[in-house]
C-alpha cells in the first residue's frame, strides 16, 4: 500500500434494539457524539496534525488545506529553510539534541505566526509532539491537535512503500519490532492530542470530513487581484 494511498472505508454501523406497539424489535442506527462543545474550548483557524510515521500528515493535511484553502505546511520545511540544511543532515552532523532544537525554534515561530489570525494547517514531525515543551507550547496556546492513528502494520507498510519508491533507507525500517516499539512509545503521548482520528483503511474525504466538521473549521475566500472567489 501507497505511503500516500488511504483505502475507502470499511464503515460499521452501531444498532440498537427497539420495541414497537406490535411487540417486535426493530434496528435503528444510533449516530456517535462529538466530543463535548470540543470546537468551543479551541480555536478555529488553526490545526496541527500528530502522528508516528506513515500516518497520512501530509495527505491529510493537504486534502484539508485544499477543502479549506487554507495554508498547509510541513514543520520539517520550515525546519529545513531557517537551518539552510536537511533532516537528515542536521541529524547525521549534529544529532538529535540539535534536531530537537532547531524544531523547537521552529515550532515557536509557527505560534508567533499563527497569532496573526492566518489560517493554517500544520503537520508535526514524528517526535515533535512528544517533546514536553512542544506539548506545553502547543497546549497554551488553545491551536486544535489531531493524532492521526492507524494499526502500526499498516503504517509498517506505507512507510516501506514509500522507502521503495523514493530509494532512501531509513534506520527506523530496518525492523519491525523496533518501529513496533517506537510507535508504542510515543503513541502515550500523541493521545494527549485534542482529537484523535483513525486513517486506517479510510479514505481522504471522510477524515477530512471529519475533522473540519468535529472542530468547527470553515472554509475562507480566495483573495486575488480581482476580488474574492470561493
Amino acid at each position: 500500500m501507497s505511503a500516500c494511498t488511504l483505502k475507502e472505508p470499511v464503515v460499521s454501523e452501531r444498532l440498537k434494539q427497539s420495541s414497537g406497539k406490535t411487540g417486535k424489535s426493530r434496528r435503528t442506527r444510533v449516530r456517535p457524539e462529538p466530543p463535548v462543545a470540543l470546537a468551543a474550548t479551541l480555536r478555529g483557524d488553526s490545526v496541527f496534525l500528530a502522528g508516528f510515521m506513515g500516518a497520512g500528515k501530509s495527505s491529510v493535511g493537504r486534502a484539508l488545506g485544499r477543502r479549506l484553502n487554507w495554508i498547509f505546511e510541513d514543520l520539517d520545511d520550515r525546519i529545513e529553510a531557517r537551518e539552510r540544511r536537511t533532516v537528515a543532515e542536521i541529524f547525521r552532523n549534529s544529532g538529535e539534541l540539535e534536531f530537537r532544537r532547531a524544531e523547537h525554534a521552529a515550532l515557536q515561530q509557527v505560534l508567533r505566526e499563527l497569532e496573526s489570525g492566518c489560517a493554517r494547517i500544520v503537520a508535526l514531525g514524528g517526535g515533535a509532539f512528544v517533546g514536553s515543551e512542544n506539548a506545553a507550547l502547543l497546549k497554551a496556546s488553545s491551536v486544535p491537535t489531531v493524532f492521526l492513528d492507524a494499526p502500526v502494520e499498516e503504517l509498517w507498510e506505507r512507510c516501506c512503500a514509500q522507502a521503495r519508491q523514493s530509494g532512501v533507507e531509513r534506520p527506523l525500517l530496518r525492523s519491525m519490532e523496533q518501529f513496533r516499539k517506537l510507535y508504542e512509545t510515543r503513541r502515550r503521548n500523541y493521545s494527549q492530542a485534542s482529537l484523535k482520528i483513525q486513517t486506517g483503511g479510510r479514505d481522504l474525504d471522510t477524515i477530512v470530513d471529519e475533522i473540519a466538521e468535529t472542530l468547527g473549521l470553515k472554509k475562507i475566500a480566495l483573495r486575488t487581484e480581482q476580488g474574492e472567489v470561493e
